[in-house]
């Protein structure tokens, strides 16, 4: 990155229903009852008047599948605290069809752990109960320390950096990958449901930007924001040595005034195959506030027509070392201002071309043809 940033400054600023199966797991209904008992008398194993029988009904009762259906509106708090209250209720939370399960395959739509899969996917056995291999039994998951265990890796950084945050920059052109992947065969045109990345930039001594890259499966290309310049960049490397790159970029923001660093709030949003990003500055005042402005986004200004693969890597790049502080502090399904998706493609975006080789970059002259 660093190659090219004397280029940017000549262009100028830029850059559960109810469920039969689980009818067992908890108070099964007796075979034999008297006809014409409801499931819960005949549970509960007694006759007598509606009234009464209805003042029986307890939390086993529900096992039959109502639970599961109101179990679908709580949260990870609420559920933690009905697993300390009653035993039932923390025996059917961690069922296989159950709310730690639901609730996890929501909250992380759409995400993938390295070595670890998708949450209702796991390609290991960490998070299962030990089984012999020659045992016909279906491993069980423990689905709820498996949330435990997505929700806080989920948020942090590859190493050498490790953790949520980044408190120093040791090399140039640093990039920090997140742990997490962006599976785009999840997150297509059918899905209703995004991801939404962002991290806080409390100090920030030179220049930092936040990308998407596919190198996961070999592929060689990216698309970078730098909340700076307010520009989205696009490169793709052709060749190796010397090294020499292909891109295009496009400015949806205007830059942060001249002389300043930028500090704030930056995300990425990823929705039915659409990128977008987004920006919120610290405005920086004469008495020394700190108060954040309005947030600002591009908009979705790239389909994923130049990714390889189903698995995209969100990164920060650094373009010099340095005592920065960076962490990430919003990992969700919904972006802070709504989005429409163009019915247009992304070749309807004029992306200005540029190309650059090692100690050689090379941006179009004014008025060169865009595409």
């Amino acid at each position: 990155m660093k190659e090219h940033h004397g280029a940017f400054q000549v262009a100028g600023a830029f850059h559960a229903a109810a469920r039969p199966l689980f009818a067992g797991v908890a108070c099964r209904q007796g075979r034999g009852g008297p006809p014409g008992l409801s499931p819960f008398a005949a549970c509960r194993g007694g006759g007598g008047s509606f009234e009464a029988r209805l003042e029986r009904v307890a939390f086993a009762d529900l096992a039959q599948g109502p639970y599961f259906v109101l179990a679908l509106l709580l949260d990870a708090t609420t559920l933690c605290r009905t697993d300390a209250c009653c035993r039932l209720l923390r025996q059917l939370n961690r069922a296989s069809i159950g709310p730690w399960r639901a609730l996890g395959a929501r909250v992380f739509h759409g995400l993938e752990l390295e070595k670890e899969g998708t949450f209702e996917q796991p390609v290991s056995n960490l998070d299962c109960d030990s089984a012999s291999s020659s045992s016909r039994k279906i491993a069980r998951i423990d689905w709820k320390g498996r949330f435990r265990h997505f929700r806080v890796d989920i948020p942090t950084f590859c190493t050498p950096f490790g953790g949520p945050e980044i408190a120093a920059v040791a090399h140039p052109d640093e990039v920090a990958y997140f742990r997490c992947r962006l599976c785009t065969d999840i997150i297509d045109e059918s899905s209703t449901q995004g991801v939404y990345l962002e991290v806080e930039v409390l100090a920030n001594p030179d220049n930092l930007s936040m990308a998407v890259v596919d190198f996961e499966v070999g592929g060689c290309s990216s698309v970078t924001f730098s909340p700076d310049t307010g520009a989205v960049i696009r490169e793709r490397k052709v060749r190796e040595a010397p090294r020499k790159v292909e891109g295009a970029y496009i400015q949806p923001l205007q830059s942060v005034p001249p002389g300043r660093r930028f500090h704030g709030l930056m995300g990425l949003y990823l929705r039915r195959g659409h990128l977008a990003f987004f920006r919120r500055c610290i405005d920086g005042t004469s008495d020394g506030g700190r108060d954040l402005g309005p947030w600002e986004t591009t908009g979705f200004v790239s389909d994923l027509g130049w990714a390889e693969g189903r698995r995209l890597t969100p990164c920060l790049a650094f373009r010099d070392e340095g005592a920065y502080h960076v962490r990430v502090v919003r990992v969700g399904t919904d972006a802070p201002l709504p989005l429409e998706i163009s019915s247009g493609k992304d070749g309807d975006i004029r992306w200005s071309v540029f190309d650059w080789e090692v100690g050689a970059p090379t941006l179009p002259a004014e008025g060169a043809d865009d595409i």
